[in-house]
């Protein structure tokens, strides 16, 4: 019978040490090793090898994940680098377990963020061809016309990454004030499609991702719910298979797949390796947190 292969930046995010993009990163510094040897990108590893991290033995896929939904301030860096950057998401949590950042939310922006130990997961949330949406409401610094409102709806062009933004859904709140409704996240997107229209973001808040809303008080965080849980896990089982249906129809067309395209996103599927979905917990989690031992 052969031993069942997994990927090595899959196997470490499976296991919840870090996502599959970190853990290509580890690996192309060297601090990765199978059986003592340094492997080279896109080496797969059985049950029996060993595998450290910095000397250190990474154990077996856990279960019991964590799945936090965070209020992060303003002044705080999405970032896993505590030695690099002192405002980091990590150390103002403070959380008792390794947990990392889904995505990411600028310096100066605050909202909704989620955190995890659970690297496989982070893929399934982020890629952009499965459209999850994500919430702003966003304060700019003069008066919103019904010509910004048809613009950011349609998409503009952001010359520096050479894009076009998706069609999004954005609603006036007040003369300054708007929501808006994206299902891609490129890099200071907002703010860059503001600023093309000639319009200066104030303020910036993630209010939403996917079926989990932005309500407690920032500079805290909560467990998901059960629920929520549950919601999601159908949310990214019905995008993925919809995303892998897509692959299917692209490669018959003898188009390149995003794989052969070496895109810079995670290594997101290998079509001989299932992806397991959320486990759910065996109880309802703890639902808010009030008090957060954070560092001063």
């Amino acid at each position: 019978m052969e031993e069942k292969l997994t990927r090595l930046n899959k196997f470490l995010s499976e296991v919840g040490y870090c996502s599959r993009r970190e853990a290509d990163r580890l690996i192309d510094a060297g601090r990765v090793t199978i059986n003592g040897v340094v492997p080279e990108m896109g080496t797969k590893v059985t049950p029996t090898d060993n595998v450290e991290v910095d000397g250190k033995i990474i154990n077996e896929r856990k279960t019991d994940f964590v799945y936090l939904a965070f209020h992060k301030p303003t002044g705080i860096v999405c970032t896993t680098d505590t030695h690099v950057e002192k405002d980091n998401i990590i150390d103002y949590i403070n959380y008792p377990k390794r947990i990392f950042p889904i995505g990411r939310l600028d310096k100066p922006s605050e909202g909704l963020i989620f955190m995890t130990d659970d690297g496989d997961i982070v893929n399934k949330i982020l890629r952009a061809n499965n459209n999850h949406e994500k919430e702003y409401i966003v304060t700019v610094d003069k008066a919103i016309s019904q010509t910004f409102i048809d613009r950011m709806s349609k998409g503009i062009y952001i010359e520096d990454l050479d894009k076009t933004t998706k069609p999004c859904i954005v609603t006036k709140i007040t003369p300054t004030k708007f929501k808006i409704i994206l299902t891609q996240g490129l890099n200071r997107q907002i703010r860059r499609m503001c600023d093309y229209l000639n319009y200066d973001v104030l303020t910036l808040k993630r209010t939403r991702i996917m079926n989990i809303p932005l309500d407690i008080p920032v500079g805290e965080y909560r467990e998901f719910t059960t629920e929520e849980l549950k919601t999601l896990n159908e949310l990214l089982e019905s995008s993925t298979k919809t995303y892998e249906s897509k692959l299917v129809e692209r490669e018959g067309r003898g188009r390149k797949s995003p794989k052969q395209r070496d895109l810079k996103e995670d290594d997101t599927s290998n079509k001989n390796e299932k992806q397991d979905p959320i486990p759910e917990p065996t109880s309802e989690p703890r639902i808010i947190r009030n008090t957060i031992n954070r560092r001063k």
